[in-house]
């Protein structure tokens, strides 16, 4: 993990040994069950360690030191882990809860929360237009994570809800995060939400632009919201 270990010095992160360690069995179990399950297209060591790993962890840019001590995080349509599994390798005392419609990738996620022993963490298989009516889940969470799931417009109807008042979304964005933040400017309002900042994070060194968008809830979400399912999607606000 040494690739990994040069890119989070710039980010002033240093990991230890035992976290080297659950990064390389993180590694080594994605690769296993990806020939199953078809988790990642990316495959390569070195591609894993930045494309991933890293890309995940590029929201410490977004983030202050006391929740990344101790924050209660909520990781939508997580997928193979990314980017939940990863914060919580390196910040251990958060509370990880991770959100993933398909089962095969649920139980993948449960297996490698077991593999590397994590505490305080849930997987939920089930769609985030069910569980934001959730009291349990609603309005609960200081930071709602999200990588690769949907258009900023569509998005916020799926991450909000979950916020507590002045709760964080902060959503891993491409090339176009600029054109989706002016495209979610109705549905960021309506939803109780405020655009706070677009950071760069260049993982691939200018390459292909990478951004996080950060969004406060600073307003109640109406209890209408989010739609049934499939309806964030198809008709954005």
């Amino acid at each position: 993990m040494e690739l990994l270990r040069s890119r989070l010095s710039v980010l002033d992160i240093a990991f230890s040994c035992s976290q080297s360690s659950n990064f390389q069995k993180y590694y080594s179990e994605l690769m296993v069950w990806n020939k199953k399950f078809n988790l990642t297209r990316i495959v390569d060591y070195s591609g894993v360690q930045i494309r991933h790993f890293f890309d995940s962890l590029t929201i410490v840019q977004a983030l202050n030191s006391e929740l990344l001590k101790n924050g209660h995080f909520l990781d939508i349509g997580s997928g193979a882990g990314f980017p939940g599994i990863p914060l919580k390798i390196m910040f251990p005392g958060i509370k990880l809860t991770l959100i993933e419609a398909t089962q095969k990738k649920a139980i993948f996620l449960n297996h490698i929360v077991q593999t590397l022993e994590l505490d305080s963490v849930s997987v939920y298989n089930e769609r985030s237009e069910i569980l934001a009516h959730d009291p349990v889940l609603r309005n609960n969470f200081d930071v709602v994570l999200s990588r690769g799931v949907a258009s900023l417009p569509t998005l916020v109807e799926l991450t909000l809800p979950f916020c507590k008042l002045g709760g964080l979304v902060v959503a891993h964005k491409g090339t176009n995060a600029i054109g989706e933040i002016q495209d979610a400017s109705n549905a960021v309002g309506t939803l109780g939400g405020k655009i706070l900042e677009c950071i760069p994070t260049n993982i691939d060194k200018g390459k292909h632009p990478k951004y996080l968008v950060v969004i406060t809830k600073d307003a109640p979400t109406a209890e209408a919201y989010p739609r049934r399912v499939g309806i964030p999607r198809k008709r954005p606000l």
